[in-house]
């Protein structure tokens, strides 16, 4: 089976929660963690690391965690533009953290950036999330067979839509070509610096399909502008929508997102981070928000966390060097 082996499975979730809202408290009730909040979002609006960034300040504002949120986006080659300004302005900073995942793992080994994920201080992996292949609505693909066809055919004539080269979007589009016998190198991925870029240009009819988290595309797929071909998971997440697998594609890939401290915190500072990340995860509403966007519970911390992100690392750097995306 051809997978990216690191994102294949979510973990159970880590032992003992760090701490979580006290029972009996409605939402709103909460003691406050944090008077004020900075969180980085090294995207642009209206993509996925975005919208788990709005949806934990959504969620910790009304439970009463936190009393306010300062967000700052800086978008491009999947948040290696922005994370050296994370490291650089909020180092030592106890009341920050950056949204992250896979895609920037991938990212940082395919552009040889000099910082990764390894230079911040992990706090909680919070969701996965299935991708999605997607063409414009009036596209002459009815379905998954008429793209894949035409990948087989010729790869360099379907460009192909999706999030920073290297990351999960690009792995999936490189182990699809693979299972069909061409050559990841082929493959004609246009890069966006998130998810809204991305959306213009299918709904532009600037390229021929597109692929990215489901939560990204679902409100244009819901109304018909895009059409949903596949998805990449174990199991179907959208009704009538099989997944690559059932299509004879024999690829299985999720792409997982979390939170970041700053680097340079003290251990308590780190703690306290991850004590608010539990609390979150814990309430109601945080379970109503997975539901909603389509996202798997993924949550885990401390050291469970940091070794996943050093398996997902060398996970991710074999399977770019499968597909020849790193050398």
């Amino acid at each position: 089976m051809i997978q990216r082996r690191a994102l294949l499975r979510v973990a159970a979730l880590s032992g003992a929660a760090f701490g979580t809202v006290s029972a009996g408290r409605g939402a709103g009730a909460a003691e406050a963690m944090f008077a004020s909040l900075n969180m980085f979002i090294p995207a642009g609006p209206g993509g996925g690391w975005d919208g788990l960034g709005r949806a934990f300040e959504n969620v910790a504002r009304q439970a009463g965690l936190v009393g306010s949120f300062q967000f700052e986006n800086v978008g491009g080659a999947g948040g290696m533009v922005g994370l050296p300004r994370f490291i650089s302005q909020r180092r030592g900073r106890p009341d920050a953290m950056m949204v992250g995942g896979s895609v920037m793992v991938g990212a940082a080994l395919t552009n040889k950036a000099p910082f990764a994920l390894k230079d911040v201080t992990p706090v909680a992996r919070m969701t996965a999330e299935d991708a999605v292949i997607v063409v414009p609505g009036e596209s002459p693909y009815r379905d998954i067979a008429g793209l894949i066809a035409a990948l087989r055919s010729d790869p360099r004539a379907v460009p192909v839509a999706g999030g920073s080269a290297g990351g999960t979007d690009h792995i999936v589009l490189g182990l699809m070509l693979k299972s069909l016998g061409r050559n990841a190198r082929d493959a004609n991925f246009v890069a966006f610096a998130g998810g809204g870029p991305a959306q213009a240009a299918l709904l532009g009819n600037q390229v021929r399909a597109g692929i990215s988290g489901y939560s990204e595309f679902s409100e244009q797929i819901k109304t018909g502008r895009m059409r949903a071909l596949a998805t990449s998971g174990e199991r179907r997440v959208v009704e009538g929508v099989p997944t690559l697998r059932e299509s004879g594609i024999d690829v299985v890939a999720t792409n997982w997102r979390g939170l970041f401290g700053a680097p340079g915190i003290r251990a308590d500072a780190r703690e306290r981070l991850i004590r608010l990340c539990s609390a979150v995860h814990e309430l109601p509403a945080w379970k109503e928000v997975l539901q909603t966007r389509g996202w798997d519970d993924a949550f885990l911390t401390g050291e469970a966390f940091e070794g996943f992100l050093r398996e997902d690392n060398a996970a991710t750097d074999g399977v770019l060097r499968d597909l020849g995306l790193v050398t």
